[in-house]
């Protein structure tokens, strides 16, 4: 599909189609790239999420169906405003890499002030592209940022604080796929030796950056959940989310 440029039906419908000299060369490229490791979002440069279309690089973490879980939760929580006897929440999305959770929440909440954060200019300019392609440019303001540095002197709080932060442990690195571990950016994957660095940084900023009754939402790696559960003890609700596996992947917490 990638090499002829053409859907999955035309596909299937052409069998008896011969690749032009071109076409076979570009064919033989990407599976090439493939046979030494390249991630197929990376040879390709796409990946689907929520529904889109998303632009993807090796300036950017792959969007995986579990950060869906992410988008579901925040959906969840938001479902009281956007009535007229509700404000419409802020939310702002912490390492937005390829912009897929800020681009699904602008998607299906045309009410809320979304803005979306990350310290690369190449993860920015992919998310730039991203929201162009979806129409969504003028829902998301994208930031240049560590966490969420650019808002320390902001006096108007957010409603949602979420992220897909790092929270590999970098003593688990030779067990990961060599996809991931060759290809993807390390600074999206590892953070430090139990993968809890960043976030433990991100929750004292996000206490500060919430409303009062404000929601830090975010994913978590496979058994974190009782760290996560006493670093966020003085919050007033943690729950934690299951993926398809039954393993918890997203924890909510309110602020006091």
């Amino acid at each position: 599909m990638f090499a002829l440029g053409c859907d999955r039906a035309h596909l299937f419908a052409h069998p008896e189609r011969v690749l032009t000299a071109d076409e076979s060369s570009r064919f033989e490229a990407a599976l090439t790239q493939r046979v030494r490791g390249t991630p197929t979002q990376y040879v390709t440069g796409h990946q689907e999420f929520w529904g889109m279309d998303l632009i993807v690089s090796p300036a950017v973490l792959i969007p995986r169906p579990e950060t869906e879980h992410l988008v579901e939760a925040v959906l969840e929580l938001g479902r009281g405003f956007g009535s007229p006897s509700v404000p419409s929440p802020r939310i702002v999305d912490v390492g937005t890499g390829s912009g897929c959770i800020a681009l699904a929440l602008a998607k299906e909440l045309s009410f809320a002030e979304i803005h979306a954060v990350d310290t690369s200019p190449a993860a920015l300019d992919i998310a730039r592209t991203n929201a162009i392609r979806h129409g969504l440019q003028e829902r998301v303001r994208f930031h240049e940022s560590d966490l969420l540095d650019a808002f320390s002197h902001d006096t108007t709080r957010f409603d949602f604080v979420v992220s897909n932060p790092p929270y590999v442990s970098e003593d688990d690195k030779e067990a990961l796929q060599p996809e991931v571990r060759d290809f993807e950016p390390h600074a999206a994957l590892f953070a430090g030796p139990t993968g809890l660095d960043v976030i433990r940084r991100l929750i004292p900023q996000a206490h500060r950056a919430l409303k009062c009754g404000g929601w830090l939402v975010m994913e978590m790696g496979q058994g974190q959940d009782a760290a996560l559960d006493a670093e966020l003890s003085a919050w007033n609700k943690r729950i934690f989310v299951k993926d398809l596996q039954g393993i918890p992947r997203v924890v909510q917490a309110q602020r006091p």
